[in-house]
């Protein structure tokens, strides 16, 4: 099984024209059929994130940090969350993304994680620790 993020992509202006009746609904479908993948095993985080006017960016070149309010991207969709899955194949992985009602309001991006473990053998790093109890 392999790892994929899907990242939710929205145009505000069209989930805007939503009456919020319609919103709610859409959300709550959203939510079950989360639950139902995380029920399964699929989905392994789900977040939304808050609003762009709350992101800061931060870019650093030749060695001086600069921070920008918002994205920095200049686009028309924004990204709005994420669902971290597991799936067979990236054909399953596109199923899983198409349940969800968000593409009709922008784009879900469906992109295969990388194996950290295998990439920090590669690099030479040290294997990663488990965290610390609290």
């Amino acid at each position: 099984m392999q790892q994929y993020l899907l990242l939710i992509y929205i145009e505000p202006a069209l989930l805007q024209a939503l009456p919020s009746e319609e919103f709610d609904a859409l959300m709550r479908k959203c939510l079950q059929h989360a639950d139902q993948l995380q029920a399964e095993g699929t989905l392994l985080a789900a977040q939304k994130l808050q609003p762009v006017e709350r992101a800061q960016t931060l870019r650093v070149r030749d060695g001086t940090p600069r921070i920008i309010d918002g994205p920095f991207a200049e686009t028309r969709e924004l990204l709005a969350g994420f669902n971290l899955i597991v799936a067979r194949d990236r054909d399953h992985a596109m199923r899983i993304a198409q349940a969800f009602p968000w593409a009709r309001f922008g784009s879900i991006e469906v992109r295969p994680l990388e194996d950290m473990d295998a990439e920090r053998e590669r690099v030479g790093a040290p294997a990663a620790t488990a965290a610390a109890s609290p």
